[in-house]
C-alpha cells in the first residue's frame, strides 16, 4: 500500500469517527421543550353592552394611554368584527361570544322569546327552580339552562378537571349568567331598586362568600351616588351632539336632558340604586367588584388558568337613554377607558405583566337615533307597530277567517299555531308565505322571510345568512321581518338595537396579552370566532357546538 492511499484511509477513519462523534453528542443533548399551547394564569373577557366599533374610533384622541389604546398598540385589532345572526341583543350576543356559535345553536334566540311549547314567553336566563342568594327577592333565580351548547368557560373547568377557577360579574343577569356558562364557580349580578347589592342563584351557591358579604355591607355602592358631570370640559366633547335636544330622555325631575346630572334620586344614598345603571358609575362599580373577585378569589395566582368574565352593562343603559351621538355617550366611554385602565395596571399587579390574556368585545352595536337621522335628511324614522297590527289583524280574518292563526309575534318573527293551520286544511309553508306577502306590503318593512326559506336554504351572505344563523329550528319563528335601514320599533329618543343592519353588527374586537401577536386586520371576522380563538390559545376543546373558526393571525 501507497504512503498516498495510506493517508487517504486514516484521513477517512478519522472524518468517519469525527462524524459519529458528533451524531452521538446530538443525540446526548437535551432538546428543548415544544410549546404546544400559550398557559396565561387567567383569561379576562370583557364585553362592553351596546359598543359600536366607531366609538373607538370617534372617540380616539380623547382616551388616556392604559385603557383602548394600550389595548390597540400592544395587542391585536379586529376592525371589521361583526355579529353573523339577528336578533342583536343582549342575551344572544354574550351566548354567542361565549359559546362560539349563534342562536341557530345555542338556543338563545332573544332576550325573551316566546316558547312554542310552554306556550308562554320565556326569559333566557330566569329559573324558578333556582333560589335567590343574597336577596328576598326573585332577582335570583336564574340560570343558564335554556343555552344549549357550552362555553369557553366550561371547556376551561372540563379541560382542568374543574381545578380553573370560573367567576363572572355584570350589572344585568343575562351578562354574568350566560358567560359563566353552566360549570361557573359562581356568577354576581347588581340588584339596584331600593337594594343596591351583588346578588347570585343558588345554582351556584347557597349564600354569598364573606368577601361579597363584606363589599356589599361597605359603602362602595352608596359613594357611587353622586352628581353626574363631564370628565372634560364638555366643550371639548366635539366628537358628539349638543347636549340639550329632543333626541334624548332626561331624568325623573329633569327639565331637559343636559350635564350636571344631579336628580334628587341619584344624589339619594339610601334608595333607588337602579338610577346608577343609567350613570358610567354602574361601570365603575362592575369594574369595583370584579377587581374585588380577582383578589378575594386568588384568581390567577397560580399554573391552572382561570377565568374571569366581565360585562359592562351602563353603556347600554346610556346608550338607550341617550342615544349614539349623545355627549352622555362620549362621556361613559371616557371614563370606562379609565376603569379599562384600572383592570389592566390591577392584572399587572397581581396576575403579572405577560401573564394574562384579554379579550375585549361587545354584545350588538346600536342605531343612531331615527329621529336626529330624519332631521338631518337621512332616510329614517320608526315602525308604525299598531298600525300594522291592526291590518294584520284585518287580513287574517279576511283571509282565514280567524286571528287564531297567530299565536304570538315578538323578537320581529311571527309565531304561527300550526294546529289551527291544519284544521283550516292549508300546507303551512303556503301559509307562511302568504302572510309573508302580507308584510311585505306595509311600509318600512325591507324584508321577509319564512321558516320554510330557512329550513330549505343555505344563505350564504347578505340578510338571509343573517337570520338564518339566528334561526333555531325548534324555537324561532314562522316568518321573520325586518325593518328598511335607518327604521326601528323604539320611542323617538334614545338608540336601540337588534336588527341584521350593519350598524347593529359592527363592533370592536380586540386582544391583548400572553399569547397575542401585535397587529391589526381588516378581513371580515364574526362573533363565533371568539372562542375557538381562545380555546386554540389555550390547547382546550372547541365549546360543543362551535360554528367560528379560530383567528389564527391573532395567536403567537
Amino acid at each position: 500500500m501507497s504512503k498516498t492511499t495510506l493517508l487517504a484511509l486514516l484521513v477517512s477513519v478519522l472524518v468517519f469517527f469525527s462524524a459519529l462523534g458528533q451524531r452521538n453528542k446530538k443525540k446526548l443533548e437535551v432538546q428543548p421543550p415544544v410549546e404546544i399551547t400559550q398557559n396565561p394564569k387567567l383569561v379576562v373577557g370583557i364585553v362592553v353592552d351596546q359598543m359600536r366599533y366607531d366609538y373607538l374610533t370617534r372617540f380616539w384622541n380623547h382616551y388616556g394611554e392604559g385603557g383602548f389604546k394600550r389595548m390597540v398598540r400592544e395587542g391585536f385589532n379586529c376592525k371589521n368584527h361583526h355579529f353573523n345572526y339577528a336578533p342583536t341583543s343582549t342575551g344572544p350576543g354574550h351566548a354567542s361570544v361565549y359559546t362560539g356559535t349563534t342562536p341557530a345553536t345555542h338556543g338563545i334566540i332573544g332576550n325573551s322569546w316566546y316558547d312554542k311549547v310552554q306556550d308562554k314567553e320565556v326569559y333566557c336566563a330566569g329559573d324558578d327552580s333556582y333560589a335567590s342568594i343574597g336577596t328576598t327577592s326573585d332577582v335570583g333565580k336564574m340560570s343558564p339552562h335554556r343555552m344549549l351548547s357550552t362555553t369557553i368557560t366550561d371547556q376551561l373547568r372540563l379541560h382542568t378537571q374543574k381545578r380553573a377557577k370560573v367567576i363572572a360579574v355584570a350589572l344585568k343577569d343575562r351578562g354574568a349568567v350566560l358567560p359563566g356558562g353552566h360549570m361557573a364557580n359562581a356568577a354576581y349580578w347588581f340588584e339596584g331598586d331600593n337594594v343596591g347589592k351583588w346578588v347570585s342563584s343558588s345554582y351556584y351557591m347557597q349564600q354569598l362568600p364573606n368577601w361579597v358579604i363584606d363589599f356589599n355591607a361597605s359603602n362602595k355602592i352608596k359613594d357611587y351616588k353622586k352628581a353626574w358631570n363631564t370628565l372634560k370640559d364638555i366643550s371639548l366633547y366635539v366628537e358628539s351632539g349638543t347636549d340639550n335636544n329632543t333626541y334624548e330622555t332626561p331624568f325623573e325631575d329633569e327639565a331637559s336632558p343636559v350635564f350636571p346630572h344631579a336628580t334628587p334620586n341619584l344624589l339619594s344614598k339610601e334608595k333607588d340604586f337602579e338610577i346608577l345603571k343609567y350613570t358610567p358609575y354602574g361601570n365603575s362599580i362592575t369594574a369595583d367588584f370584579a377587581l374585588e373577585a380577582l383578589d378575594k378569589e386568588g384568581l390567577g395566582t397560580d399554573n391552572i388558568t382561570d377565568f374571569l368574565a366581565i360585562s359592562f352593562s351602563s353603556t347600554d343603559y346610556i346608550g338607550h337613554k341617550y342615544g349614539v351621538n349623545s355627549k352622555e355617550i362620549q362621556d361613559t366611554y371616557l371614563r370606562l377607558d379609565l376603569d379599562l385602565e384600572r383592570i389592566l395596571v390591577t392584572l399587572d399587579q397581581k396576575v403579572g405583566v405577560g401573564q394574562y390574556t384579554v379579550f375585549l368585545t361587545a354584545d350588538h352595536g346600536a342605531i343612531n337615533v331615527p329621529a336626529y337621522l330624519k332631521d338631518e335628511k337621512i332616510p329614517a324614522g320608526y315602525m308604525d307597530m299598531d298600525g300594522m297590527k291592526t291590518k294584520f289583524t284585518e287580513f287574517l280574518k279576511y283571509r282565514y277567517g280567524t286571528t287564531d292563526i297567530v299565536k304570538n309575534i315578538s323578537n320581529y318573527q311571527i309565531f304561527l299555531d300550526h294546529k289551527v293551520i291544519a284544521n283550516l286544511d292549508i300546507d303551512l309553508d303556503d301559509a307562511q308565505e302568504e302572510i309573508a306577502m302580507e308584510l311585505l306590503r306595509y311600509e318600512n318593512i325591507g324584508h321577509v322571510f319564512t321558516g320554510y326559506q330557512m329550513w330549505q336554504n343555505n344563505y350564504k351572505k347578505g340578510i338571509p345568512y343573517i337570520l338564518q344563523k339566528g334561526y333555531n329550528q325548534k324555537r324561532s319563528g314562522d316568518v321573520l321581518f325586518v325593518a328598511r335601514p335607518g327604521f326601528a320599533t323604539y320611542r323617538s329618543t334614545g338608540s336601540t338595537h337588534g336588527t341584521p343592519m350593519i350598524y347593529d353588527t359592527h363592533v370592536p374586537l380586540l386582544f391583548f396579552g400572553k399569547g397575542i401577536k401585535k397587529g391589526s386586520t381588516a378581513d371580515r371576522t364574526e362573533i363565533p370566532d371568539i372562542a375557538p380563538t381562545i380555546s386554540t390559545l389555550l390547547g382546550i376543546a372547541f365549546p360543543n357546538g362551535t360554528t367560528g373558526e379560530p383567528i389564527g393571525e391573532v395567536l403567537e
